[in-house]
């Protein structure tokens, strides 16, 4: 099945510093870009880093499973083993987890694996994978 591919914009400080995270650091490709902003395909999605630096500011967090989770995040669901695979690329880069990767929900319904990283401008990021992906929408 093809799903529609998703398309996010959200603020950055600095262009070049986003450029330099999202495409050494995570991976994404570049698409257009001008002096305002920067897309990237973040794994078949459109994010877009728009030059707004008044906009850059820190998030508030929410109580989730004992960990403080940014209210305000964005991230893709892998499949298991690309999830495992970006943690060693987050572990060998020198961007620091917010959250460590963990097992989340263990041995209820929705079980994930998940973690948390921010960009140079404070974007919280989550990266999560289903055990099984029929468990992304199913209710406890």
């Amino acid at each position: 099945m093809t799903f529609p591919r998703f398309h996010l914009a959200f603020p950055v400080h600095d262009l070049e510093l986003a450029r330099k995270f999202y495409t050494n650091v995570l991976g994404c490709s570049l698409g257009r870009e001008s002096d305002k902003w920067i897309d990237f395909n973040m794994h078949g999605h459109q994010i877009v880093a728009h030059l707004s630096p008044k906009d850059c500011s820190p998030v508030q967090t929410n109580p989730v499973d004992g960990d403080k989770v940014p209210a305000r995040h964005f991230g893709v669901i892998l499949p298991w083993n690309e999830w495992e695979t970006m943690c060693e690329r987050i572990s060998l880069s020198p961007v620091n987890f917010l959250i460590e990767p963990k097992k989340r929900f263990k041995k209820s319904k929705g079980e994930q694996g998940t973690f948390f990283i921010l960009d140079p401008s404070g974007n919280a990021l989550e990266f999560k994978s289903f055990k099984d992906d029929k468990m992304v929408f199913e209710k406890k």
